[in-house]
């Protein structure tokens, strides 16, 4: 089983599939590498490297005791990503992998980095202004301490957008993210939560000069278009943004054919130069919704 070491000593897993410019998946809570798995198919079948892991205390990584917190979740990127020896590598996460992407560019810059793409992320900030109230995390703890499978099960509703009139989510896509999600361990499910809920991500998106898109539905119960992607438009310069029309928070899986299209002819789009200093930029930002 393939891992990695982190700074810190703790043993990280990674799947690593194809050969060609690597695209780097970062995953969301509580879920693996495994949630990936279409897309890094897609990639490997397309003439990449594709390339995602375990953040520490899910899936086949190291329970660790400590460092379930935004940085160190950076900091294990950085390890991954300096290990692998990667260079011009585009960067995809997911929710709070989305986070992590962002703080790994504002603590470890963009030498390494060819672009970026946000996907109903936690940034910039859940907590913070403009956000959602603390009492919301309060509850989703009380949750998982509770009884952490039934927490699941629940979630995966949300999650999915199961719970709306006619919705069509398939069994085995709750059955798929149960399975993955206990595999979290209880420690990380819960200290993750203050990681992704409490972290503010304003001066990371401050650092973002590489084309970026970010992708956000409209209809996600779990971050909120108007507290995650429009905001996060506004702060990362000259980003592309996509707003999926009644998309839920797991969009890979109800939104596929779409989702993995407009990842590959991000991928494929040739970056120029602009400004000195910067390593690229990106098509001015495009919004699908119109209200924001």
């Amino acid at each position: 089983m393939p891992t990695i070491s982190a700074k810190d000593g703790a043993q990280i897993f990674y799947k690593d599939w194809g050969s060609g410019q690597p695209v780097v998946f970062s995953h969301g809570w509580p879920l693996n590498a495994d949630a990936w798995d279409e897309q890094l198919f897609l990639f490997a079948s397309n003439g990449y490297r594709a390339i995602a892991h375990d953040r520490r205390g899910h899936g086949r990584s190291e329970q660790t005791g400590t460092g379930n917190d935004m940085d160190t979740y950076a900091d294990d990127l950085a390890s991954l990503v300096e290990t692998l020896g990667l260079t011009n590598a585009i960067h995809i996460g997911h929710s709070t992998g989305g986070g992590e992407v962002a703080r790994y560019i504002g603590r470890h810059g963009t030498s390494r980095v060819a672009k970026a793409v946000l996907v109903d992320a936690v940034t910039p900030g859940l907590v913070h202004p403009g956000g959602m109230p603390i009492a919301a995390f309060d509850q989703i703890r009380a949750g998982v301490l509770a009884n952490l499978s039934q927490f699941w099960k629940d979630l995966s509703q949300q999650f999915y957008g199961a719970n709306r009139p006619d919705a069509k989510v398939a069994q085995g896509v709750h059955d798929r993210f149960w399975l993955l999600s206990m595999q979290c361990g209880l420690l990380a499910a819960h200290d993750c939560i203050k990681a992704f809920s409490e972290s503010d991500f304003t001066e990371d998106l401050k650092k973002f000069d590489i084309p970026t898109l970010i992708i956000h539905g409209d209809d996600d119960q779990i971050v909120p278009i108007t507290v995650g992607g429009n905001r996060t438009a506004k702060m990362a310069k000259d980003a592309t943004y996509k707003v999926y029309k009644g998309a839920p928070h797991g969009l890979m899986s109800t939104h596929q054919a779409q989702f993995n299209a407009d990842l590959l002819e991000f991928a494929g789009q040739k970056s120029q130069k602009s400004a000195p200093g910067r390593r690229g930029s990106a098509e001015p930002a495009s919004r699908a919704a119109s209200s924001f």
